[in-house]
């Protein structure tokens, strides 16, 4: 590792005027080096190290890193909006950074979700003016569609976790104004916020609107999403540019990962995939209920910079073009490509009681006699959301209690005979029908282990206004890279509430968000099976080896005991 210099901080000037103020991190000594560059909302000093290491770190490594404050944050001038001036500012400091003293003209940017999504936006803005184009990027754990792959899932309000992000963003921005009540009224209500008890429109971020975007993404414009989501404002854009994409199965912007990881493999410039097991925040051994084993320890620090090594400096890279995180085996595995699977299909079946007990629901290769589970769904008693990415608290979670109330569609599998690699995502077709114009369907596969411990592994989410036209209901869960154990079940539970990572549905047909705790109605939902109502989960299966004679064992093969 290399010396480093005093941190200079650097006043960058934007071509309105305003200046936006960097801390720049120099190795010792006449060399010249690439330059990476991180812009962030949360004040230059923090620089993604909840997640990353320290800047001096990357510094150390032979790079001159710049840690920049976003417009109207830490001490950078202006008003700060969420991702609307970042493709300006963010195109002029690549500039200014192709120019910094101790480069060597080559740019790169890093950082993760805010600091991803913002160098989507550079790169549309660099583009667009014809300025200086970053030579790599390293986006871990962003969204490449703002509403859907981060303020909305399924077409969901994603609640507590918007309503936290708003109130933390407009503490900083009301205590730069100088109006410390409303920051400090904000700052008291983010405990009330994190319990759980709140509606979709909280007192406290209607009086402090001035300072937050969070009335933009209740109204949920669309032209509000083109204009902020690098997707429309990279469509049409030739994406020539090395990026490692990184992400965790449990991130709240996952399929921002796989998304962007689809739309820049369809240019010509090297694409590398890591997907780690961590949620959002933090990216460690531990995720929730699981040890996820040394594997998942080490973080992302080295694979960025053998990625930066190797399109910046032409050093052989040592990690595979794709690594996906497989907790089941607590290991990483390496590919070339995305993994190709075959399709698993279970159909779900019962006797009629998958709601009033955990045991009666199965999940069966074969479609059952025909069959109808009744959920009632009472507003005030939601079922709660429980780990994953949404969850609190978030990662793999044991939700066998869960499953034991009656407000839980339960289906499960036999034990499986051998282990079963998943790789990719789940998808669920439910025919289902409700008393109420509108309804919730949030589905989590699991793990059932001997023990009786449920972990769960995925989830999806889609709120539903009946169309009363008969056909399944759709829903895709997030995608996974996981191998269920031999003697474990599979499991699907399916519920009318997420509670509260989604504001409860009233059952009326408005939008959840706008609707009062006594809008809300009592809602009974019947899913039909068997003859004629194939409601079934479908599962993306690897070809495994069997480890008896080395053969590959195809979907079809895949039995469960009888």
């Amino acid at each position: 590792m290399l010396a480093i210099r005093e941190i200079e901080s650097l006043p960058m000037r934007m071509a309105d005027g305003v200046h936006l103020v960097a801390d720049v991190y120099r190795p010792v000594g006449p060399e010249r080096y690439p330059v990476l560059v991180m812009r962030l909302p949360y004040g230059r000093k923090v620089a993604s190290t909840v997640v990353l290491a320290h800047p001096a770190w990357y510094a150390a490594q032979g790079y001159v890193v710049l840690v920049q404050d976003v417009r109207g944050r830490g001490e950078s001038e202006g008003i700060f909006r969420v991702l609307e001036d970042d493709v300006a500012d963010g195109a002029q400091t690549l500039a200014l950074a192709a120019d910094l003293a101790g480069g060597n003209g080559m740019v790169a940017s890093y950082g993760f979700s805010y600091h991803g999504m913002n160098q989507f936006m550079a790169l549309a803005g660099a583009k667009k003016s014809g300025g200086k184009v970053p030579d790599a990027m390293a986006i871990a754990m962003a969204a490449f569609d703002v509403r859907n792959h981060w303020a909305f899932e399924g077409d969901g309000f994603r609640l507590q976790s918007n309503q936290m992000w708003a109130c933390q963003m407009a503490v900083e921005n009301a205590r730069l104004d100088g109006d410390l009540a409303v920051a400090h009224m904000l700052h008291a209500a983010l405990p009330f916020l994190h319990s759980g008890a709140i509606s979709g429109r909280p007192e406290v971020l209607e009086l402090a609107s001035k300072y937050t975007h969070y009335q933009d993404w209740l109204a949920d414009d669309p032209s509000y999403w083109q204009a902020r989501s690098p997707q429309s404002l990279l469509e049409g854009v030739t994406l020539d540019v090395p990026v490692l994409h990184v992400g965790g199965w449990n991130d709240i912007m996952l399929q921002g990962t796989f998304a962007a990881f689809e739309a820049f493999t369809a240019g010509d410039s090297l694409q590398r995939l890591s997907i780690g097991p961590w949620s959002h925040i933090p990216w460690g051994r531990r995720v929730g209920a699981l040890d996820a084993g040394a594997g998942a320890a080490d973080g992302i620090d080295r694979e960025i910079v053998a990625f930066f090594d190797e399109v910046l400096k032409s050093r052989e890279n040592p990690y595979p073009k794709i690594r996906l995180y497989d907790v089941g085996k607590k290991a990483w595995t390496g590919f070339e490509n995305l993994p190709k699977t075959e399709t698993l299909v279970l159909h779900l079946t019962s006797g009629g009681r998958a709601a009033t007990t955990s045991i009666d629901g199965t999940l069966a290769e074969k479609p059952g006699l025909p069959s109808a589970d009744y959920l009632v769904h009472d507003p005030w008693r939601p079922a709660p959301s429980v780990g994953l990415h949404l969850g609190t608290p978030p990662d793999f979670a044991d939700r066998a209690a869960v499953d034991d109330r009656a407000d839980v569609l339960v289906y499960t599998s036999d034990p499986l005979d051998r282990p079963l690699l998943l790789s990719g995502a789940t998808a669920v077709d439910l025919f289902v029908t409700a008393d109420r114009p509108s309804f919730d369907l949030d589905c989590t596969l699991s793990a059932l282990a001997p023990d009786g411990s449920a972990i769960s592994v995925t989830s999806g989410h889609r709120t539903v206004t009946a169309d009363g036209d008969g056909s399944a209901v759709f829903v895709c869960l997030r995608p996974i890279h996981v191998t269920v154990l031999a003697g474990h079940c599979l499991r699907l539970s399916i519920q009318s509430a997420a509670f509260p990572a989604f504001p409860v549905n009233p059952g009326t047909g408005a939008r959840s968000q706008d609707a009062a705790v006594t809008d809300r109605l009592v809602t009974t939902l019947v899913l039909r099976s068997g003859d004629g109502y194939p409601s079934a989960l479908r599962l993306p299966v690897m070809r495994q080896l069997d480890p008896k004679d080395g053969q590959a064992i195809t979907a079809e093969e895949i039995r469960t005991k009888p």
